[in-house]
């Protein structure tokens, strides 16, 4: 779920608690978590709203000054619906985080990893993209998105995709520019080149 830089500290601090959004169709579900940027939050209730039952409370816990400020910034043509989203921010690690840390691999772990990097590349439209991908970011932590691109002969945003579903892994980190792989990805990559010398 989406938000706004100048939300994050509110959100991760805890005094953000309530969004709202104009949708075709709802998009999240009273009960789950979701990743933010700010850290995982559960939403407690979501319900469609007429914008003009939006009052000044709710308004501040969505981070505004007021209900008219609300209104005025919801996105989207004013006849979709608008929703109500309550949560809060779940003070647990993030799994993904966890995960990435781990990097104490065993054999078991190496031919889960290779048989989901595997599975990418078969996937993949513009062919095999894992490997290469680990490599440049190991070579080049830090560096912008749009570098990193560069150096595969590739465009940023597909690019980006792609790095995501590394992280999804456990692979790679994202620093505030670019990526550097994760002491799980270090892991994977100094055990999967030690195989492939010997």
């Amino acid at each position: 779920m989406l938000f706004e830089q100048r939300f994050w500290s509110a959100i991760a601090d805890g005094s953000v608690t309530v969004t709202f959004r104009r949708w075709k169709r709802p998009q999240v579900t009273a009960g789950r978590r979701y990743r933010t940027a700010a850290g995982i939050i559960e939403v407690t209730s979501f319900d469609e709203i007429d914008p003009s039952v939006i009052d000044d409370g709710d308004a501040r816990r969505a981070g505004m000054d007021d209900a008219a400020t609300v209104r005025a910034e919801l996105r989207g043509a004013a006849d979709l619906p608008t929703y109500r989203i309550e949560f809060h921010l779940v003070d647990e690690p993030d799994p993904r985080a966890v995960l990435a840390a781990d990097d104490a691999l065993v054999e078991g772990d190496v031919v889960e990893i290779t048989r989901r990097l595997d599975r990418l590349d078969h996937s993949s439209r513009h062919g095999p993209w894992t490997r290469a991908t680990l490599e440049v970011i190991r070579a080049h932590p830090g560096r912008r998105a749009a570098d990193l691109a560069a150096e595969l002969d590739r465009e940023r945003e597909p690019f980006k995709v792609d790095v995501r579903k590394l992280k999804e892994l456990g692979l790679t980190e994202s620093l505030e520019v670019g990526y550097r792989l994760s002491p799980r990805g270090t892991a994977y990559l100094a055990t999967t080149s030690a195989a492939t010398d010997s």
